[in-house]
């Protein structure tokens, strides 16, 4: 299977960083975010990456041109430019191309680390027979929020703020078919494809409660380098 990364947007939040680099290549641990997601997916097998790039691509490009070239990591990384001015459906929508008719793939965002078990992700994801499932979790904050019955995504409401429920954690597994719910560049993943995919009953919900954290403020970069300092990357144990 392959690994779909988003990794175009310009990070706004992050600026005091982003200014210079991709958010994506900001570092946690000595590393950029992005290697830690792509070691996650490694350590199941998952070895053949699409990177949808857009703000500052070049610099992503040369990373791992780099990586690859010095590491016998056995990886596979497509970095394609997917238009910095293009919104998460977009970005997603513009790869289509290079996935089979058929094929599954899990997809996440290039600023969100987890202790996941994809292996666990991918049997639910199959048993349920869905055209997506998101990772639902309970985070520090509040994003979009699931409501979730019988493990099946009943409503999405994006940032939603207050309140108590799990949320969208990234960590996908689509079948390309759900592609066909993004309209064009403009598309917004989170909005309209997730809310029509919950109301055709074809948004399952794969329930985590382990270690998630996403890289949005500097606050969430100084926590997430501090716990590489401490635990040693907890989310790839």
């Amino acid at each position: 299977m392959k690994a779909v990364i988003l990794a175009g947007g310009y990070g706004f939040r992050l600026y005091e960083k982003t200014k210079n680099i991709p958010k994506p290549m900001v570092k946690i641990g000595g590393k950029p975010i992005i290697w830690h997601i792509m070691k996650i997916f490694s350590k199941y097998g998952v070895n053949e990456f699409i990177i949808c790039g857009g703000y500052k691509l070049n610099i992503i490009k040369k990373y791992f041109k780099n990586y690859l070239n010095q590491n016998k990591s056995g990886w596979k990384v497509k970095v394609i430019d997917t238009g910095k001015n293009t919104m998460t459906g977009g970005r997603i929508k513009r790869i289509k191309t290079l996935l089979n008719k058929n094929e599954e793939f899990f997809f996440t965002y290039g600023d969100g680390i987890s202790d996941i078990n994809l292996k666990k992700l991918l049997v639910f994801h199959k048993k349920k027979n869905k055209l997506a499932t998101v990772t639902a979790v309970i985070p520090p904050g509040r994003y979009g929020v699931l409501n979730i019955k019988n493990k099946m995504v009943k409503q999405f409401s994006e940032k939603k703020r207050g309140g108590d429920g799990y949320i969208n954690g990234g960590f996908f597994v689509l079948k390309r078919k759900a592609l066909d719910f993004i309209k064009n560049d403009k598309t917004i993943w989170e909005q309209d494809p997730m809310k029509k995919l919950s109301e055709k009953n074809q948004l399952a919900a794969y329930i985590h409660n382990g270690f998630w954290q996403s890289m949005d403020t500097y606050r969430d970069l100084l926590l997430l380098d501090e716990i590489c300092k401490k635990q040693k990357f907890p989310w790839e144990i």
